[in-house]
């Protein structure tokens, strides 16, 4: 809490820290460089006067947003003037708008190498492999993790490097239990501290069996690090009687939550597809930004939507983006 004087009152300020990608004090221009996260302060009564003077001081919050038609294409060329967005049922003015197609890009390529996924590794890594020699650009960084009963970085850190990269994913070896929610909070974590757009791309069958942080602290950890997560679902079998339902109706939520998405892939056919998908998705999205309007409510989540009007299409088009964000950051 800090006290602030205002003609000779004493009044207390309440700070939100935004969490965008551009994140400065609003009494400063926009910088791309910066990154911050809103979080709420304190608010107690004014010592000389009854009535306080509530001092709003505000970060922009960042939105990544994908649309998409009917056929599940990426749909550009859409500009500011199309956009509707919504904090908390309330509509925010669109401060910064960016078709994001040259931000860098930081990935965090995280492969499930329990004993359940033993057998489609060998096609898992191929795949990858091709992903990343397709999507990667010298301005962009891409770590390998692999994650079985333990989280492993394969890259030991982020890396724009292909041949170090292939190496990464040649080393991933097959191990027992499966800790995704693990894997999730370790890799949102290394994003959390990378500017620029921020995605995760799991390859799993979608179990978990010995994680110690559990579902809600994983998706927490991702829309904290503003990470898209794009599931990519094995599933060797399509009606295996070991097939893990609950794990993928969770990577399912988990996907849309962070405005990502979530993919099915029963052959390798499948999985270049799905790769071949999340690049194109990339390479064609949005950047909406805004300073949030004056708030009453004290709650620790907020929530956003978008809307797209003002095209002949607009009522066919899906928009994803992050559920929201939080206004007090989590220690875990």
């Amino acid at each position: 809490m800090r006290k602030l004087a205002t003609l000779g009152l004493v009044a207390v300020g309440l700070l939100f820290t935004g969490r965008g990608l551009w994140a400065q004090q609003s009494s400063t221009p926009p910088n791309p460089a910066r990154q911050s996260a809103p979080h709420q302060g304190t608010q107690s009564e004014a010592q000389s006067e009854p009535a306080a003077t509530l001092k709003v001081d505000v970060n922009l919050v960042n939105v990544f947003v994908t649309v998409t038609d009917e056929h599940g294409a990426p749909v550009g060329g859409l500009s500011k003037e199309n956009f509707i967005l919504k904090e908390d049922d309330r509509e925010q003015t669109i401060k910064v708008f960016d078709r994001e197609s040259a931000l860098p890009l930081s990935i965090a390529l995280t492969i499930d190498t329990s004993l359940s996924t033993r057998h489609d590794l060998p096609l898992e890594q191929a795949s990858a492999k091709r992903f990343v020699h397709t999507i990667l650009r010298p301005v962009d960084a891409l770590a390998v993790y692999d994650f079985s009963e333990v989280v492993h970085d394969d890259t030991r850190g982020f890396t724009s490097d292909l041949k170090h990269i292939d190496e990464g994913i040649d080393h991933i070896r097959v191990g027992a239990a499966t800790a995704l929610y693990d894997a999730i909070n370790v890799t949102s974590r290394a994003l959390d501290r990378r500017k620029g757009r921020k995605i995760i791309v799991l390859i799993t069958d979608g179990g978990d069996t010995i994680s110690k942080v559990d579902y809600q602290e994983a998706v927490r950890s991702a829309e904290e690090a503003e990470a898209l997560v794009y599931s990519i679902i094995i599933v060797p079998i399509e009606n295996s009687a070991g097939r893990e339902i609950g794990g993928e109706h969770a990577l399912i939520q988990l996907s849309e939550d962070t405005g990502g998405k979530f993919y099915y892939a029963t052959s390798t056919a499948q999985l270049d597809d799905a790769f071949r998908k999340i690049s194109d998705e990339l390479r064609t999205q949005y950047l909406l930004a805004y300073y949030p309007s004056q708030h009453t409510s004290f709650s620790e989540f907020r929530r956003i939507e978008v809307e797209v009007a003002g095209v002949p299409s607009a009522g066919s088009y899906r928009v994803r983006h992050r559920a929201g964000y939080y206004t007090v950051k989590s220690e875990f």
